[in-house]
């Protein structure tokens, strides 16, 4: 096999392990176990805990001691083991340290996927903006397909979405051992303080008032980057309870619906060197900040019949929302710190939006639903998804006033896809 499919088949499993149970875990915790919103919340804080200590700590274990390829295999393997577990598991705690043990595991091997693609391609004398992105994009492939594999199977709201991730992650850790080798690079010098080994030297940045104005809204704005992957699914689920609405092909067939969102993640990621060009860093962060408002309050008023449109367009709005928010915001870091810490604050980016965003995120919104949208064991869907919208509308309309950012061209005349 080349390289470039090995690395490409990686690429696939990585986000099919995730895409197995990621979107459809709600209908399990809701409709199979009937467990409650608040401790649902705290589930997916579990992704913002892990990624913001987990890839730093992965991060200096592969540059010191263990060839990345490795660690990467014995992670996925782990973070299996866990998955396996979770069908066992009979109460909401129990299952909220198992899923956060197969977080821990999961969360680093994303960023350590992408250091083993580019050190491979690298060995291999390929260049790494031209060929990773191809590869890359296999990844979001794969998250659908396993989307696609839990719902054809009737899998959306039983236990066997466990094992179809797990069995995916023991393919992928086994399968790593086999990946060409890529040994300690010791980058990392011995002498480094606490601060520079963990990535932390970034947060001096908070001491410009931009920067810290650019990493509150990123964490503020994080907080609702999981809102759809928690409840869009179980969302459309619930329309059984509507009788005119039981037997529609939504119902049956929400995941797939909710698989629009990914595939229109893969195409915005192409349109973005036109945006960035066109109207600058500071107007696509505020595109995707509109887009989510967009997001949410076409779910509100969609629904499996005549308003099937909205939940489309709803699923069409995300890949802007998503992607435009991620790729700007981390081109943004790019352009304006200094070289010398300039992965450092990319991590911090991501730890304050994939991180702290999404933990509070998580938290916040699961105590909200059950607090004031849940009457009698019954969501209260339109409203809950209005009241996101009217979120993500505060952040744009501050974001809009208070974030001063000058388009300069020539920043962004280089942005490849």
């Amino acid at each position: 096999m080349s390289i470039k499919f090995r690395l490409t088949l990686m690429s696939f499993l990585q986000f099919f392990v995730w895409g197995a149970w990621l979107i459809t875990v709600a209908n399990y915790w809701f409709g199979t176990k009937q467990w409650s919103g608040a401790e649902f919340g705290a589930i997916f804080s579990t992704l913002g805990l892990s990624s913001i200590v987990m890839p730093a700590i992965t991060g200096i274990i592969a540059d010191k001691w263990i060839n990345a390829e490795k660690l990467y295999g014995v992670l996925h393997i782990l973070g299996g083991l866990a998955l396996m577990y979770i069908p066992q598991v009979d109460n909401p705690t129990t299952f909220y340290y198992v899923i956060f043990a197969a977080m821990i595991c999961y969360m680093p091997t994303i960023s350590l996927s992408n250091s083993v693609a580019y050190n491979i391609l690298k060995n291999n004398n390929y260049d790494v903006v031209k060929v990773f992105p191809p590869i890359r994009v296999w990844g979001t492939i794969g998250f659908i397909a396993a989307m696609w594999i839990t719902n054809l199977t009737d899998n959306k709201a039983s236990a066997n979405m466990f094992y179809i991730s797990a069995f995916a992650a023991f393919a992928l850790g086994f399968y790593s051992f086999t990946l060409p080798k890529c040994p300690p690079q010791n980058l990392i010098s011995n002498d480094a303080s606490f601060a520079e080994k963990f990535g932390l030297s970034a947060f001096k940045l908070f001491g410009t008032y931009k920067m810290a104005l650019f990493f509150i809204f990123s964490m503020f704005l994080g907080g609702a980057l999981q809102l759809t992957n928690m409840y869009g699914d179980v969302y459309l689920s619930e329309f059984a309870n509507v009788p005119k609405y039981a037997d529609s092909f939504v119902v049956k067939y929400s995941t797939i619906i909710m698989s629009i969102s990914q595939i229109s993640e893969t195409l915005f990621i192409l349109a973005i060197p036109f945006f960035l060009k066109r109207f600058g860093i500071k107007q696509v962060m505020l595109i995707s900040m509109i887009a989510w408002v967009l997001r949410f309050g076409l779910f509100a008023y969609g629904n499996p019949v005549d308003g099937l449109w909205m939940i489309i367009v709803s699923c069409i709005v995300y890949g802007m929302a998503f992607d435009f928010f991620n790729i700007s915001g981390s081109l943004f870091v790019e352009t304006t710190t200094d070289s010398k810490i300039r992965s450092s604050a990319q991590g911090l980016f991501m730890m304050m939006s994939n991180g702290f965003g999404a933990f509070f995120g998580g938290l916040i919104s699961g105590i909200v639903i059950d607090k004031y949208f849940t009457i009698d064991g019954a969501r209260d869907w339109h409203n809950i998804w209005l009241a996101f919208a009217g979120y993500a509308l505060v952040i744009a309309i501050l974001f809009a006033i208070f974030f001063k950012h000058k388009h300069n061209p020539d920043e962004v005349a280089n942005v490849s896809h």
